[in-house]
């Protein structure tokens, strides 16, 4: 995301202001995806991560480097992924696949509620911003307006890039728990390798062009629902 900018030469100014919004909401965006992993693996018998501390709002408990950097560079990135133990699940398959889907459907909920609260914004805004409003305050409103825009955008990008089926994102836990398990452990052995190639497809733009598209669209989506509501 912010690397885009860049490409797309806007000033200095403009990319510190989004820096500093988006760190905020990316702090929140992988702690709550992270949380909500263990709170479901809890709910359905796991208790791994309660018991390791990362049922936690604090972002340090969760933070990976690397895919945290991603996510202010490019607008897509990842978490450390919560520990889970399948031997304490019921239903392993099923509920790996449960737990693993939490993450991303807490990011397209928090989205589709800063969605809400943009288009709210805009409409409170609109209605008492008149010509005598001074700089400062058009600034202010300009600035919180942005907050609930990158928070929608960066929640549903979020929520759609960990749905990827490649290690260690979320998307690979679905899609190899339906695989055998000597299938499952057979990609498993290479997630070092299929990272490190996937982290070159994020830089040179090959995933994160269409990604990015798709998350145009949903946010366009979203931002219709929301004004089929009166006033919005």
């Amino acid at each position: 995301m912010l690397l885009s900018l860049i490409r797309n030469g806007a000033s200095l100014s403009e990319w510190i202001t989004r820096l500093l919004l988006s760190l905020p909401v990316i702090l929140l965006a992988l702690t709550v995806h992270e949380v909500s992993h263990g709170w479901v693996a809890m709910k359905l018998g796991d208790p791994t991560a309660r018991n390791l501390g990362r049922l936690t709002l604090n972002p340090l408990k969760h933070l990976d480097p690397i895919g945290t950097v991603c996510m202010v560079l490019f607008g897509f990135g990842w978490a450390r992924p919560v520990p889970i133990n399948v031997r304490y699940f019921k239903k392993p398959r099923r509920d790996m696949a449960l737990t693993a889907l939490a993450g991303p459907a807490s990011n397209f909920i928090m989205s589709f509620f800063g969605v809400l609260f943009y288009r709210i914004l805009i409409a409170v805004f609109n209605s008492v911003i008149g010509p005598t409003t001074s700089e400062f305050a058009f600034n202010v409103a300009n600035v919180i307006v942005t907050l609930f825009y990158l928070f929608a955008w960066l929640n549903l990008s979020l929520g759609l890039f960990n749905l990827i089926p490649i290690p260690p994102l979320d998307g690979s836990r679905i899609f190899l728990t339906f695989l055998p398990p000597k299938y499952y452990f057979g990609v498993m052995k290479y997630e070092r390798y299929i990272m490190l190639a996937f982290m070159i497809l994020l830089y040179t733009g090959i995933v994160t062009t269409p990604l990015g598209w798709l998350v145009g669209r949903i946010f366009s989506g979203m931002n219709y629902l929301v004004g089929l509501i009166p006033g919005l």
